[in-house]
């Protein structure tokens, strides 16, 4: 504190003595720190953490546009999108102005408006796109800023060891033709395994086991339909929404709540990854028997109603969830706490707990995610001091998240893009049940700017979330009072715990995460080709023989050349 203090007093200081020679966008990076005995004399300029976490003399704008979700309740009355903790915190800790120029809603709204905003050529100073044909769309049309510098300039310790962590996978996936033109997203490994939420209380009610196997899935399913544990409108299981995906693809390679991935995974299938076929070769995940299998099985379960009926049309895949309707579905780590908040509030018994679905023989089988799928980019018009303003808020906010106040969601964050090292979630698991156990204590944790940036906060506020038995953990160990709180723990230590504490048998990465250069001009239209036919299939509009016509068109209308450029990466 006393260290922080200082930096602030210092940096104030300085801008009062600069404020009369400077203009409001081009004063950081004159900074200077001051000398304990006469601030005008010659002293090094600011470096490492003191220029990362550095404020601005003068006010510095930043124009963005932020994606919101509209279902999203927990701004407190009298706070917007410009105006909340977290702008307020900007403004106060670094002179940064965020200002929003639009906003659009999750999902295909978002989209739609990057893409428009993208082609018009006219970017925001920043925002954070959730897809890196975004990103490399942008940077071929040389709208992007190439930070390659300042990112190396400005990036805190904190975010530097955390990039470190990936080995320079996060750099690449930033980059584009050698330059890095994003902020990369760096989520932890989890987010791309994904598994089966069930309302254990259903379950309990009607004396049911877990189901393991996909055979087991249905007869579950099957048996709360029946029952009606949901009332009359009770889904078995709820599927993606028209904002979400059947399967997770190699460019969207995580995150795909409401997505059929590890039923795919039970039937060895990996629709939408470049798979290494260990002679050189590579093939195409979707197009494989196996994930026609799968599809016959997704179809049958549709015909069945064992699925949501408005599979593919809903806006939102959590509705159903959320108004405990539905008693399975699937996603990563946090989406049992996270996206289906509503779900405790409504129905404070609602045991969701998580588990893997194995093959009938046994084996859990999971695509591994890439580094990471959202990007922040900067516009090539942004002024420097604005893209100094972005790289500090990023820094920011990767330190201090888990000192805001976590009720309101952290999405509200202007330009939130995640950080945090690979194995976080696993590592707080983890850790976070020594310190239920009594075995260390929350001060044990108190190192600044650790990589495990939120270890520290967590660990103080775990015994006030979860009460014992700690070896067998369900919603009733959990106090809801603080609903944030509730929500990030109850992600981690039911959410995380079958991919922390269960090998996985078979992990399968995509031979790229990235798009070729055939890709960019032809894959739109194959992609649009698959994701008609997979839904077709799967909705009975279409009967499972289409997909022997979708692959050979696939393969006709460019599949085949960009298998070959694929392959060509395998001998790199």
């Amino acid at each position: 504190m006393k260290r922080n203090m200082a930096m602030l007093l210092s940096v104030v200081l300085l801008g009062l003595s600069l404020t009369a020679c400077t203009s409001s966008n081009d004063s950081a990076s004159d900074l200077k720190a001051p000398s304990k005995s006469d601030s005008s004399s010659a002293t090094p300029a600011l470096s490492g953490d003191d220029l990362a976490f550095s404020k601005f003399p003068n006010p510095v704008d930043v124009h963005i546009g932020m994606v919101v979700d509209p279902t999203d309740k927990t701004l407190p009355e009298g706070d917007s999108v410009s105006n909340n903790q977290y702008t307020r915190y900007l403004k106060e800790k670094y002179n940064i102005n965020v200002i929003v120029d639009w906003t659009a809603a999750t999902g295909n709204d978002f989209k739609q408006k990057v893409s428009l905003t993208i082609a018009s050529g006219k970017l925001p100073d920043g925002m954070v796109v959730d897809d890196r044909s975004f990103m490399t769309k942008a940077a071929s049309s040389g709208l992007l800023y190439d930070i390659t510098d300042l990112f190396q300039q400005y990036q805190s310790s904190q975010v530097k060891d955390i990039m470190a962590s990936t080995d320079g996978r996060a750099m690449e996936n930033a980059s584009y033709k050698g330059k890095m033109v994003s902020l990369p997203n760096i989520t932890v490994d989890t987010d791309g395994v994904h598994v089966l939420w069930i309302r254990k209380d259903w379950l309990d009610k009607l004396q049911l086991p877990v189901p393991k196997t996909t055979s087991d899935i249905e007869k579950t399913a099957k048996a709360f339909i029946d029952n009606k544990l949901g009332g009359d409108k009770t889904i078995g299981i709820a599927g993606p929404s028209k904002n979400s995906f059947p399967y997770s693809t190699f460019l969207l390679s995580s995150n795909n709540m409401g997505g059929f991935d590890p039923i795919f995974g039970a039937m060895d299938a990996y629709p939408g990854y470049w798979l290494d076929n260990g002679d050189g070769s590579v093939s195409y995940g979707t197009l494989t028997d196996n994930t026609k299998n799968t599809l016959a099985l997704l179809a049958d379960w549709y015909k069945k109603g064992l699925i949501d009926p408005e599979v593919g049309t809903r806006d939102n895949v959590g509705d159903p969830i959320n108004a405990n309707q539905a008693g399975i579905f699937f996603g990563p780590w946090w989406n049992g706490g996270y996206g289906n908040g509503d779900s405790f509030k409504n129905d404070p018994t609602a045991n969701w707990q998580a588990y893997p679905v194995y093959s009938d023989d046994n084996k859990w089988n999971a695509h591994m995610k890439t580094t990471g799928s959202t990007y922040t980019i900067i516009s090539k018009n942004a002024k420097p001091d604005v893209v100094k303003a972005i790289l500090i808020m990023n820094n920011a906010l990767v330190r201090d998240e888990a000192t805001f106040d976590l009720s309101v969601a952290v999405g509200w964050y202007p330009l939130r893009n995640v950080m945090a090292a690979a194995n976080e979630t696993e590592y707080e698991y983890a850790e976070l049940l020594k310190v239920l156990k009594g075995e260390t204590q929350p001060e044990d944790y108190n190192k600044p700017n650790s990589l495990y940036k939120l270890m520290y906060a967590d660990a103080k506020k775990v015994k006030d979330v979860i009460k014992a038995p700690f070896d067998d953990l369900n919603v009733s160990n959990f106090n809801t009072a603080n609903f944030g709180d509730f929500q990030r723990l109850y992600s981690i230590m039911i959410g995380d715990r079958p991919f922390t504490t269960i090998p996985i048998d078979k992990k399968v990465f995509s031979v790229t995460y990235n798009q070729t250069p055939t890709m960019e001009t032809k894959w739109a239209n194959l992609k649009k080709m698959e994701d008609e036919t997979i839904l077709k299939i799967i909705l009975g509009q279409a009967p499972i023989d289409s997909f022997d016509k979708f692959v050979k068109d696939w393969k006709a209308q460019g599949g085949d050349e960009i298998t070959k450029e694929v392959a060509e990466l395998l001998k790199k």
